[in-house]
């Protein structure tokens, strides 16, 4: 009986846990590596067999814990996917978008190829590879007990990130010994909107942990404290006259953002905001927002199901959903103040570039961003201060007041997933840590261990005996990169985002960034 790692073993993305016991193996996640977790393996690759996984179990819809369940299947699983029953409603829409995706880019590369005299690209799967994958999801119920194969139960407990989002507790039988393995998935936040807070799970003899935020604590943590910036820099971009453009992620950000409006229209706290449409410009977004207000029972929490008593939680008077790319290149022609939600969060792709186009020249005009902004995105270099930007062949100057609001991350601070471990009454017998930067995991790792926990950051494809207790490298794990090899890597890792900024530099900054090159440069060759 052991577990491998499969995937977000001192990286962020890519989800993947294995079980493996004298009746089958059981997998936790199957996620999409996003990012420069890219490069750690090639995409597509699985290190086992799918036909021979006899269940798989998801923490949640988000794309790097479910990213490749349909290429799962198509590859040959053919057995039953257990979530809640949000998450298997918000991967009926993100998988199949997912896949849209991966029609979209392969269409492209395939042009690109054609011309070159190169063969044509297939997509790593297709919609109907995730409609197709979807049909083997399989509702739990939170708390419920669910028998998964002969030796394995499992049971799913609220963890406050997602609409649906789950920490997994699983109850392994091999012969006469029985082990308890948790896998927090991502552990959200307390005191958010909408969701219920998170909950730790009641025993484990083993704990795989996420840390994504092990590092950092937020700065703003209430929901009264959010809310009170919100309505400060709504009264400060009405005040401009403009647009308020807010780049948001489709699925759950959006969500939150259309609750704090309707809070403050029900409290009349932003003069004029009830006379604003507001355009939720996704169509992901959009049925995303439907799923939400269909899983009010089992996920609300009490402020949530109060106000949904009251009426359509995330719905107003001057709330519009666009569907169509017609409908969306007609919000532009609005005249006055329009409050805009668009994806993606990042700016790097999706329609909220061409509202950046629109917008971004105009003075009167706000953008407002609400989540985490990676270095070499169009978002970063935004609030990094850049003064032109390229939108569509078009040099763009930057008037726009540039605002950020901390705190809507749906990731739990370094303190509280500190709390959420404490929240086991019984200390486990070892916590593996996963999903996260390695520095950010090794130093959460250090401060988990002295608060009396024993800690494993395992690499990629490690396993680690469930009965014996010992941890060894798997036979298809990659041969492990000597120091002066990992540097390099960095070192070239490092170059490509520095490409990235200078290929966006443009106008007044092109010579300041050269110059900054150049010393830059003089301090690798010292």
């Amino acid at each position: 009986m052991k577990i491998k790692f499969c995937g977000a073993a001192q990286s962020v993305t890519g989800s993947c846990h294995m079980i493996e016991f004298d009746g089958g193996n059981i997998l936790i996640d199957c996620g999409m590596r996003q990012g420069a977790d890219t490069k750690i393996m090639a995409e597509g690759v699985f290190p086992f067999d799918p036909a021979q996984i006899t269940a798989l179990l998801i923490t949640h819809a988000h794309i790097d814990h479910t990213g490749l369940v349909p290429l799962l299947v198509k590859r040959g699983f053919t057995g039953p996917a257990y979530c809640t029953g949000a998450t298997a409603s918000l991967c009926g829409i993100m998988l199949a978008d997912s896949g849209h995706i991966q029609e979209q880019e392969a269409e492209y590369q395939t042009r690109k190829n054609l011309r070159a005299g190169k063969p044509p690209v297939e997509p790593l799967y297709t919609v109907a590879d995730a409609e197709l994958a979807c049909k083997q999801l399989v509702p739990a119920a939170y708390g419920k007990l669910v028998d998964i194969c002969p030796g394995v139960r499992a049971r799913f407990s609220d963890v406050g990130h997602l609409l649906g989002s789950a920490a997994i507790e699983l109850w392994v039988t091999e012969g006469e010994k029985t082990v308890r393995v948790a896998f927090s998935g991502d552990i959200g936040r307390s005191d958010r909107p909408i969701i219920n807070d998170p909950h730790s799970v009641a025993a484990a003899d083993y704990v795989v942990m996420e840390s994504t935020y092990g590092d950092r604590n937020h700065e703003v943590t209430t929901d009264a404290q959010k809310q009170a910036q919100f309505v400060q820099v709504l009264r400060e971009a009405i005040a401009r006259g403009g647009n308020i453009v807010i780049p948001s992620f489709a699925v759950g950000r959006t969500q939150e953002l259309l609750y704090y409006i309707k809070r403050m229209l029900m409290a009349g706290t932003v003069p004029g905001l009830d006379r604003i449409p507001v355009y939720v410009d996704s169509p992901l977004a959009g049925k995303a927002t439907q799923i939400y207000q269909s899983c009010a029972a089992e996920n609300y929490d009490e402020e949530a199901k109060s106000m949904f008593r009251d009426g359509d939680l995330l719905d107003f008077p001057l709330l519009h959903i666009t569907e169509t790319a017609q409908e969306s290149k007609l919000i532009n022609a609005q005249p006055g103040c329009n409050i805009i939600i668009s994806s993606s969060g990042m700016c790097d792709a999706g329609r909220i570039r061409h509202h950046l186009k629109h917008n971004l020249y105009r003075a009167d005009s706000t953008v407002l961003f609400v989540g985490y902004q990676a270095v070499g995105t169009l978002g970063r270099l935004l609030l990094d201060g850049i003064k032109k930007v390229k939108l569509f062949g078009e040099q763009v100057i930057v008037n726009a007041n540039i605002v950020q609001m901390e705190g809507f991350s749906g990731h739990a601070g370094r303190d509280e997933l500190i709390a959420w471990l404490k929240g086991i009454p019984q200390k486990p017998a070892k916590v593996f840590l996963v999903h996260g930067e390695k520095d950010v995991i090794q130093g959460f790792g250090a401060a988990v261990r002295s608060l009396g926990y024993s800690v494993e950051v395992p690499e990629l494809l490690e396993e680690f005996d469930l009965v014996s207790g010992a941890m060894r490298q798997s036979a298809l794990a990659p041969a492990p990169q000597s120091a002066q090899t990992a540097q390099a890597g960095d070192l070239l890792a490092n170059l490509a985002q520095l490409m990235q900024l200078a290929s966006a530099a443009a106008g007044e900054r092109a010579g300041e960034l050269a110059a900054d090159i150049d010393a830059l440069l003089k301090k690798w060759e010292a």
